[in-house]
């Protein structure tokens, strides 16, 4: 289905940034806000979140074998 919307200029950009930080389409950005009820600024800090993490595990600051190996012994007996 194909609808058409007017949306402010503002709102296009960020729409468009998002869609360009996730890899994803801008009408996906439209649709994730429109059937899960997640904001634009939910979306914005969603993908900060993201990429904090992957930069704190390209630093190494993601976890230590301590918290990897926790995790591991916790499932494994699962």
């Amino acid at each position: 289905m194909n609808i058409e919307v007017e949306i402010k200029a503002d709102t296009r950009r960020r729409v468009a940034a998002i869609a360009k930080r996730t890899g994803l389409s801008e009408s996906e950005i439209i649709a994730e806000a429109l059937e899960h009820g997640h904001s634009l600024e939910w979306q914005e800090r969603f993908a900060d979140k993201i990429a904090a993490g992957i930069k704190a595990a390209d630093s190494g600051e993601f976890a230590s074998e301590v918290d990897i190996e926790r995790i591991r012994t916790k499932y494994r007996d699962a």
